[in-house]
């Protein structure tokens, strides 16, 4: 029985194989964006009071739309004003309602570093990502072989951009290498997206301490992220919470205001 994952990974591969028909690697490359020097996430959250890496995120498997109108160039630099460490883009657009537009319109306003979240599986997206404006990019352990993260990483390196790894249990913390920056615990199983943040407090004692310890999925509460950085966690990728709100800079702000 196939899972969400499945599902997603499924018609991403279609959907890479149709994007490197319409656009070549070297017109990628003469994007404006392309030549710009991206900014360190990494060396942000080590820097960062608050180490939020706020999301924008109109719509989940899981939920369906969480703020279908929201405006990505209003809430984007909202969350940069409010003192975002980063900020993550969907930009998936079947499963999550992004698309790569939505970080090209936010980029110039946003003054931190950005992820661009997507389901990776192909050195094409790294070109992609470098292209609209990223300096992050997401490898999902689960969706990946070891050898498939090695390679995606190091060319990630090799194009600027830095690199998130997400694990979801023990076993995927093998997919890491000297490529990675950040690894982060997505709390949110993606077979079946059932969350717990007791799999962040599960998993941290075994991440090498050369990588910077993030914490994804399911964080709402100022508590939860003192209680993850007595463990060493220095990043917080969080989404629905500000999401959800009329105002999710707003939110982001008084969540920071109150961590302090």
């Amino acid at each position: 029985m196939s899972t969400i994952l499945d599902k997603i990974l499924a018609s991403k591969f279609i959907e890479v194989a149709e994007r490197k028909q319409q656009l070549s690697i070297a017109t990628l490359e003469k994007a404006p964006a392309f030549s710009r020097k991206c900014l360190s996430m990494k060396q942000s959250l080590l820097n960062s009071e608050s180490g939020i890496i706020s999301e924008f995120k109109r719509k989940s498997p899981s939920l369906g739309w969480i703020h279908e109108e929201a405006d990505v160039v209003e809430v984007t630099s909202g969350y940069s004003a409010a003192g975002a460490a980063g900020i993550s883009i969907l930009t998936d657009l079947e499963y999550f309602g992004g698309t790569a537009m939505d970080l090209i319109a936010a980029r110039p306003l946003i003054t931190c570093p950005v992820l661009r979240k997507d389901f990776v599986i192909d050195e094409y997206q790294l070109y992609e990502a470098k292209a609209i404006g990223a300096d992050v990019i997401l490898l999902i352990a689960t969706a990946l072989t070891v050898e498939k993260t090695m390679a995606l990483a190091k060319k990630a390196h090799e194009l600027g951009l830095e690199v998130l790894l997400e694990v979801h249990n023990a076993e995927e913390i093998g997919h890491a290498n000297e490529y990675v920056d950040m690894l982060g615990v997505n709390n949110r199983n993606l077979k079946t997206f059932e969350q717990s943040i007791q799999v962040s407090f599960d998993l941290a004692s075994l991440i090498p301490d050369q990588f910077v310890k993030v914490s994804e999925s399911g964080i709402s509460k100022v508590e939860t992220v003192i209680e993850l950085r007595k463990v060493g966690y220095k990043g917080f990728l969080m989404g629905e919470n500000f999401m959800k709100e009329v105002n999710p800079a707003k939110a982001l702000k008084n969540f920071i205001s109150n961590l302090r």
